[in-house]
């Protein structure tokens, strides 16, 4: 127990470790009869009964059992190691059954190593404490219980075997997305008719490759480093967050040339069926958006439009009246050949848009009258300074017309003057809050497609998960096939992170897979070790037990924590033998 003072000059005691039935106030406790296990390794023994005694009781008549002594005053608690998170992933693990599929695939080695557990190792520390190989192999391996959990030794994140468990995993990418298919479907009821496409890019702090094949590459940059070479990701969602495929593609590669190759891939594993794809502009193409609409089945779309092609359908959409889909949104619906484009406004997206728009307009504006009053202000130095201004105020620099001074000519109130563009500022405003959309299932709900566009967040949300949650980037490997098997762990560690998280969403919804993580990591497991008067140990391996808060958590997902493990002697240490040098 833990004794804490409390502010009133109290205290109050906490549970911290659970003994078992060793209990120094009752000696009935010390005469119970436990199963222990001798020895280690090849040194193991058949279990037998010992009886237990402390070391300044005489022991009791016990038939058939061996007595055994301890020294209560020389216990000591030995490596101590998070065990609550560790064991959370593995119920994650068996219940999607990767341990099965993982088996069946990499089997043992002829040393006997387990291969299956190393994909858990990897994954387990991606999803709860994201590193690199290395600071797995040097560090976080002994710090955590994944060695009691998956029946291991430190075999398990040996340096060669990590890295050539690596070099195995990309060839069952396409099985492992199947395989957990059926799992969820199995699960959760999960459903893959709507599926989410969206691209992102990942950068690396390494020099550019002199490979000419090699995927990394400069291009436009998400992350905005467009210092560094970079991948792009290619990826499709369901709106519950489940990962379908991905695909690692060269870093110049450009959005609009990757969805045709998406729809055949998709096609090939899963099968031909009627499916709907949610995407935003800039993806498809008008060749490949003609593609879809004749395909047999056909495949639906619903794609997002940019602003500007408002301008030839304002018109007509003028015309048409709004119709109320749900509170506080409106659209209105406009058929064309075999499309529907419909026009949807968000009351509260106005409002956003709108004060986003102020907000930026109003700084602007205050610092083009900061830059007018200077003096002395170079032309060349004025045009850095707009060209700062308006990388921090995009949006509202269109809004303004600026007349610059003439090359040579001093900036004064008279030569550098701006002026609000009120035609502009009139669109603009017309249009905040409005989506243009474009789809070809002319038969359906405006308020159903509304919403499946609004579900493209869960694809935003994936990737902010990948890259922060789950640290993605950087990357430092160096083989491209080593790159593409530590994002294919990533997305890995993902796909146990959305199960967790659908989970939550029915049991406990205010709670997010990384706090949850967190509360877990709160149990410790440690060896308790109590020397025995002939010399040996006796060693329970205990994990500390869960606080309430933890323990309702528990009860609202269902999960019951495993049984204590068995008692454990270890016989006495025999000391080295000294050598005796021999003579020159």
């Amino acid at each position: 127990m833990e004794s804490r003072r409390l502010k009133g000059g109290g205290s109050v005691q906490r549970h911290v470790l659970y003994l078992g039935e060793i209990n120094d106030s009752q000696r009935a406790g010390w005469e119970k009869t436990i199963e222990v296990v001798t020895g280690e390794g090849s040194d193991r023994v058949r279990p037998r009964q010992m009886a237990l005694f402390a070391q300044d009781c005489a022991p009791a008549s016990v038939p058939e059992a061996e007595v055994v002594q301890v020294r209560l005053s020389q216990m000591s608690l030995q490596r101590p190691r998070q065990w609550g998170a560790c064991w959370l992933f593995t119920e994650l693990w068996r219940e999607l059954q990767l341990g099965e599929f993982w088996r069946e695939r990499l089997g043992a080695s002829r040393e006997g190593t387990p291969w299956e557990a190393v994909p858990a190792t990897l994954t387990a520390q991606r999803l709860i404490d994201p590193g690199s190989e290395w600071a797995l192999h040097r560090t976080w391996f002994e710090r955590s219980a994944m060695a009691d959990l998956l029946g291991g030794d430190a075999s398990l994140a040996a340096k060669d075997t990590l890295y050539r468990c690596l070099d195995h995993l990309l060839e069952h990418k396409s099985a492992l997305f199947g395989h957990l298919q059926n799992r969820w479907r199995d699960l959760f009821g999960a459903k893959f008719e709507v599926l989410l496409y969206d691209l992102t890019s990942t950068y690396f702090e390494s020099d550019p490759p002199e490979d000419a094949p090699d995927k990394r590459r400069f291009g436009y940059s998400r992350d905005k480093r467009g210092d560094c070479v970079q991948v792009v990701i290619a990826l499709v969602l369901t709106p519950e967050g489940f990962p379908l495929a991905y695909e690692v593609l060269p870093g110049n590669t450009s959005d609009k040339t990757t969805l045709r190759d998406f729809l055949r891939k998709i096609e090939a594993q899963y099968g031909p069926a009627e499916r709907i794809w949610v995407m935003d502009r800039g993806i498809p193409t008008e060749e490949v958006l003609a593609e879809m609409r004749a395909s047999d089945p056909p495949v639906y779309y619903l794609v997002g439009t940019p602003k500007a092609r408002l301008g030839p359908l304002e018109k007509e959409l003028t015309e048409r009246p709004w119709e109320e889909v749900r509170a506080g949104v409106e659209v209105k619906l406009l058929p064309q050949e075999n499309e529907l484009y419909v026009l949807a406004q968000s009351r509260d997206r106005i409002h956003k848009e709108r004060a986003m728009r102020k907000r930026q307009l109003k700084k602007l504006w205050a610092r083009l009258k900061e830059l007018r009053a200077m003096k002395n202000l170079k032309r060349d130095a004025l045009l850095m300074k707009l060209g700062a201004a308006k990388n921090e105020s995009p949006a509202a620099w269109r809004l303004v017309d600026l007349h610059l001074p003439q090359p040579r000519q001093a900036v004064t109130p008279e030569t550098f003057t701006f002026v609000l563009r009120r035609d502009t500022l009139r669109e603009v405003r017309r249009r905040e809050g409005r989506y243009l959309l474009r789809s070809n299932l002319t038969g359906h709900d405006p308020a159903a497609l509304w919403k499946f566009y609004l579900q493209l967040t869960q694809i935003e949300e994936a990737f902010k998960n990948l890259k922060g949650d789950l640290a993605l980037r950087p990357i430092y490997h160096r083989r491209e096939d080593r790159i593409e098997a530590h994002i294919f762990l990533a997305f890995l560690a993902y796909c146990l992170h959305v199960s967790l998280r659908q989970r939550l969403r029915a049991k406990a919804p205010g709670l997010t897979p990384r706090s949850v993580l967190e509360k877990f990591a709160a149990i410790q497991m440690l060896d308790v070790h109590l020397p025995t008067t002939d010399g040996r140990h006796l060693v329970l391996t205990r994990y500390t037990q869960p606080e309430s808060e933890l323990r309702l958590l528990l009860e609202h997902l269902g999960l019951t924590l495993p049984p204590q493990s068995p008692p454990k002697i270890q016989p006495p240490k025999t000391p080295l033998s000294s050598e005796v040098p021999k003579p020159m």
